[in-house]
């Protein structure tokens, strides 16, 4: 690359200039508003050079043109050295990569490093909703392009299908349900079962009033809530394998799984390994008494076991009840070991909201006390919440945003929004509604996924589904024009030329396509979506800039035609590749 050659280049020049070796070299981009590719910071090489700066800049730049001969002309701009590169040279770059099948994708090897990513993780006592949708985009998203990095990439979710709230739902159901399943009632089943946990607080709330009306005091009612006990009880009945409790149990959640995976499949969401809390809450045990043997815990007085994570400047911790039974951050422990039995992983993604910052310190801590060195490599993908114009969401009332519902509304929308602004040309009913779909979700996608993870969101469906601006339709849009350019012209990269001269504009997106390959590094190292989301949109801003003032097929030079054409093609590549590395698909005619 360039800037290596122009990096070991500038090295020269210091030692044969100025007799020193000089390993401070400082290489950016040139700002738009100046001429040039490369600039060097003159400012630092001056402790050496003992000369002024203009002397200096001058000086080495001359030492570059002479002995390189991609370097055109160069300026000087107080105290920054632009660096004008050759025409022929951009070209050159651009026929290297045009040759390339998935420019900027890393195939993984075998023996490469093994990424676990976990999310979505849901509860079975309610379909999923607008919070999850982040977490399942950003899980499904950085999975991706750790993949495009060339990692190996396993998709795990820890499936929430035991405790009180699951009892709540199948209580209200036993109460009230008179035999619904989703066949009898034409719901999905993660929508049934969620209606009897939020009818188990409507029946809980009115028995509480009534108590609290009779002289009892909130707490008293809340303790003596008839529903609210038989909850508790089915609890201890699940915990004891009572096989009436146990049938019902499977029976409703089976329902739940059912329409999980409906939602999953719109969204185009796969796990690889499905772990369960009925099957992982007993876990860590064992592990925790390995390390009371080995002082990492200690037992206070009532029995409990604890951590004191104060020297790391967090809290004592519980890691056991009194009664031996476990918490959260004893079935983690045990979770993240089998896990690692299972896989072997280099690195472990946990995607959770930014709620759990604090436990996820701790959870990590804990590891790397009791001994397990690849727990450094464990990592909180953390992220802000998602809120709508109207406000929080709240599961026990029934106000959450549900998952179906949202996907639904942006596919309408798209509908509504494309029919009145004519984006669709010539396509039949069925194609049609495969556009609204692509629309719909990845107008949803985008406007998520561009957004920093640690950042809130405030979703507007409205203002994700604009064919102007920084959405997923926009850039869905601009991939489609493409492709019809594609169409009207046979295209032949034999034609290329690579000594035709090119525009500042088309100079511009070479760099910028240049630049896929670093962009998927950077946001795989960063586990940041949003990377690849901005860069997109920098692609699409200078093709539609670049469509509107070129004439890409009608220059009476049909070889600069074919180049033109290529290069918008192979942009258009990139974009769809950038676009799948955020799970979105990408229509070929709108």
């Amino acid at each position: 690359m360039i800037i290596l050659k122009l990096e070991n280049l500038i090295k020269d020049a210091i030692l044969k200039l100025y007799n020193v070796s000089f390993n401070n070299v400082q290489l950016q981009k040139t700002r738009k508003e100046f001429e040039g590719d490369i600039t060097l910071v003159i400012y630092p090489i001056l402790s050496v050079s003992n000369k002024k700066l203009d002397i200096t800049a001058k000086e080495i730049a001359e030492y570059l043109k002479l002995n390189l001969d991609k370097i055109e002309s160069y300026n000087i701009v107080q105290g920054f050295l632009n660096i004008v590169i050759s025409n022929e040279y951009w070209v050159n770059q651009f026929i290297n990569i045009n040759n390339i099948n998935d420019f900027g994708v890393v195939k993984a090897k075998k023996e490469s490093p093994l990424y676990l990513v976990e999310f979505s993780s849901p509860n079975t006592n309610k379909p999923l909703h607008l919070g999850h949708i982040r977490n399942n985009l950003l899980g499904d998203s950085i999975s991706r392009i750790i993949k495009a990095s060339g990692k190996n990439v396993k998709k795990v979710q820890i499936i929430n299908d035991r405790g009180i709230h699951i009892c709540k739902s199948m209580i209200a159901w036993q109460e009230s349900g008179k035999n619904e399943t989703p066949k009898s009632s034409g719901m999905k089943g993660d929508h049934l079962v969620g209606k009897y946990y939020v009818e188990f607080e409507k029946i809980k709330q009115k028995e509480i009033e009534e108590l609290v009306g009779s002289g009892l005091s909130q707490k008293q009612a809340e303790e003596n809530s008839k529903i609210n006990i038989k909850a508790k009880d089915m609890l201890r009945s699940w915990e004891s394998k009572e096989k009436d409790t146990i049938d019902l149990w499977k029976k409703m959640n089976s329902w739940v799984y059912d329409g999980f995976s409906k939602t999953y499949k719109k969204l185009g969401i796969v796990f690889d390994k499905n772990y369960y809390e009925s099957e992982t809450y007993l876990l860590g045990k064992n592990i925790i008494e390995d390390g009371l043997s080995k002082g990492v815990f200690y037992k206070k007085s009532d029995g409990s076991v604890w951590i004191d994570l104060s020297a790391e400047g967090l809290d004592e911790k519980l890691i056991l009840r009194s009664d031996g039974t476990s918490v959260y951050i004893t079935q983690d422990i045990g979770t993240a070991v089998l896990r690692y039995d299972d896989f072997k992983f280099s690195n472990m993604i946990y995607t959770v909201g930014n709620e759990q910052n604090y436990h996820f310190k701790v959870l990590f801590h804990i590891l790397k006390k009791i001994g397990y060195k690849w727990s450094k490599n464990c990592f909180h993908l953390s992220y802000g919440m998602v809120d709508l114009p109207s406000g929080k969401m709240k599961s026990r009332e029934g106000t959450v945003v549900d998952a179906d519902d949202l996907i639904e509304e942006m596919i309408s929308t798209a509908k509504n929004i494309s029919n009145d602004l004519g984006k669709k040309e010539y396509l039949s009913e069925s194609e049609s509604k495969k556009l609204y779909n692509l629309i719909g979700l990845g107008a949803l996608k985008y406007f998520i996924l561009k957004v920093d993870p640690k950042k809130k969101i405030l979703f507007d469906p409205l203002d994700s589904i604009d064919f102007n601006g920084n959405t997923g339709p926009f850039i869905q849009y601009t991939y489609a024009r493409i492709q019809s350019l594609k169409r009207k012209k046979l295209i032949n990269i034999s034609e290329i030329d690579p000594t035709i001269i090119i525009s500042k504009k088309e100079k511009e997106i070479i760099k910028l396509l240049l630049d896929f390959p670093d962009v998927i590094q950077e946001a795989s190292q960063k586990y940041a979506p949003s990377l690849i989301a901005n860069y997109i949109y920098e692609l699409a801003k200078e093709f539609n800039n670049f469509y509107q003032n070129t004439p890409i097929l009608n220059d009476q030079n049909k070889i600069l035609v074919n180049f033109r054409l290529c290069l918008s093609i192979k942009l258009g590549e990139v974009i769809k590749t950038s676009m799948n590395l955020l799970g979105i698909s990408m229509p070929d005619r709108m």
